[in-house]
């Protein structure tokens, strides 16, 4: 009796160990337009309770990040609270610049960019419009564990440094398209070539952007480019 007890108890833990994870995603938004303006459409993980959880933490604390002013812990902080703060801030400031007319904004929208069962990828575009010159458009990737929901750096996903070669040879096709364009080349001003703080992935293959000012002048704009995923598989780890 005792012995088919523990066959039973070791078959459920082999079970729970090899729980398939399911996920979905739908759209939640937040909008707030009585003095800032802030419009957020960002993903919402669905299924797997730990697993959707970690995801959509991530995804809310790099939001709150985006929005907020305070170089504080954002730690316990909700979205609707950054939003609250990022209001409260513009009105401060409209009551100190009474001849600044410049209403404050905050575009926000995520969308899952691609999922398989090891890698999720949520790609964040975000717009913010604080009074000054021009507003500041930023595209920022997530990158989550698809069985366990953890955020991982671009240091859990590529394999090596022989990835660095692949990525130049690729940025290098796409900097032809660019001269034959605009003419300038000089993207990295006379240092060598660097991976971007972003690289996300999509149907088509691995994505490498460089956001305004990482690389070329602010004029260039986003610089982005695909390798294709049979080219960049045995650099990932993922795979």
């Amino acid at each position: 009796m005792k012995k088919l007890v523990l066959l039973l108890l070791v078959s459920i833990g082999i079970v729970s160990c090899t729980k398939e994870v399911r996920l979905t995603f739908s759209e939640t938004n937040f909008t707030k337009n009585e003095n800032a303006v802030i419009e957020i459409n960002i993903p919402k993980a669905e299924g797997t309770i730990e697993v959707s959880e970690a995801i959509n933490a991530a995804i809310e604390n790099f939001i709150v990040s985006t929005i907020s002013f305070s170089e504080d812990s954002l730690i316990n902080v909700s979205l609707n609270e950054a939003m609250m703060k990022f209001d409260s801030v513009y009105i401060e400031f409209k009551d100190d610049f009474e001849e600044d007319s410049l209403v404050w904004e905050a575009f926000i929208d995520g969308e899952v960019t691609y999922q398989s069962s090891e890698i999720i990828c949520v790609a964040i575009n975000s717009y913010l419009n604080t009074g000054g010159a021009h507003g500041n458009t930023n595209i920022s990737f997530l990158n989550f564990n698809s069985q366990t929901g953890k955020l991982l750096q671009n240091d859990d996903i590529i394999k090596n440094k022989d990835f660095l070669k692949l990525a130049e040879k690729y940025f290098n096709i796409e900097l032809q398209e660019m001269l034959n364009e605009n003419g300038f080349d000089d993207y990295f001003f006379g240092d060598g070539f660097h991976l971007p703080e972003n690289i996300g992935f999509s149907d088509e293959g691995v994505i490498l952007l460089y956001n305004v000012y990482e690389i070329a002048p602010y004029s260039e704009g986003i610089t982005e480019f695909t390798i294709p995923f049979e080219e960049a598989l045995p650099y990932l780890k993922l795979y």
